[in-house]
């Protein structure tokens, strides 16, 4: 019995846009499923709109607004790193679109708490201190590739091309649910693992011990798309289809 299509709605974290799937989205529709990989305001190409109350809730907004607009109302909905508290706040506010949450490394805020909420204080600190220097504080500089597992020559030129400053109040910007986390639906955890990304190792824990989650763990480093786009779109169609047929 063939695989239904699935559509695959594919989003960045900090510092990266859309750009940063190109390899997993033309596997994706090499298998014949539909992929879409909006770019969140003040990020990549759209980052000449960013203002200063550029943050959570316009990247909610940004999902939200590619879902309407694109007419999707069964998503596997992918949020990388810092995108985990966007497509959960997205869950919360159209849960008819989106079939399935698959977060990506990703940061795992709950209801009242923002990223920086599982920050050692020390980071935070550090970080506000970064971006003060930087931009006077709207914005946060990109790290050296090297910090995402990102070594190869060519995939370091690729990143230093394309990372922008990433906008300060997506990490402290407080998540506001109106419903229980994930809002009924299907949930699966992907923990990058060798090596592990320090802010992530959090949620990896917290992920792993979530009754009803389905736990995964892929041996790369934490821009998977990057590093692995092979393994981890085996991984998201296996996922995602195992899932959609399970019912």
């Amino acid at each position: 019995m063939p695989t239904p299509r699935l559509t695959f709605v594919l989003v960045h974290g900090a510092w990266h846009g859309g750009w940063c799937w190109a390899r997993v989205a033309e596997r994706l529709r090499g298998a014949g499923h539909r992929v879409l990989t909006p770019t969140l305001t003040g990020h990549g190409e759209r980052a000449h709109l960013l203002t200063p109350e550029t943050g959570l809730d316009t990247f909610i907004q940004d999902i939200i607004a590619t879902l309407e607009a694109e007419e999707v109302t069964d998503a596997v909905l992918v949020g990388h790193s810092l995108a985990g508290g966007p497509i959960t706040g997205a869950a919360d506010r159209a849960p008819e679109r989106i079939a399935h949450l698959i977060y990506l490394d990703a940061a795992l805020p709950q209801d009242g708490e923002s990223v920086f909420s599982r920050y050692a204080p020390e980071t935070v600190a550090k970080r506000r201190k970064l971006a003060q220097e930087t931009s006077g504080g709207p914005t946060l500089p990109a790290p050296p590739p090297a910090s995402f597992g990102v070594t190869a020559k060519e995939d370091v030129a690729w990143l230093e091309h394309n990372l922008r400053p990433e906008p300060f109040r997506g990490f402290e910007d407080t998540l506001h649910l109106r419903h229980p986390f994930g809002n009924g639906r299907k949930i699966t955890y992907i923990a990058c693992v060798k090596p592990t990304y320090p802010p992530a190792a959090p949620a990896h824990d917290h992920a792993s011990r979530q009754p009803g989650w389905q736990y995964l763990e892929l041996a790369t480093g934490h821009d998977a798309m990057i590093l692995a786009p092979a393994e981890l779109s085996d991984m998201l169609l296996h996922v995602a289809s195992f899932h959609l047929l399970e019912g």
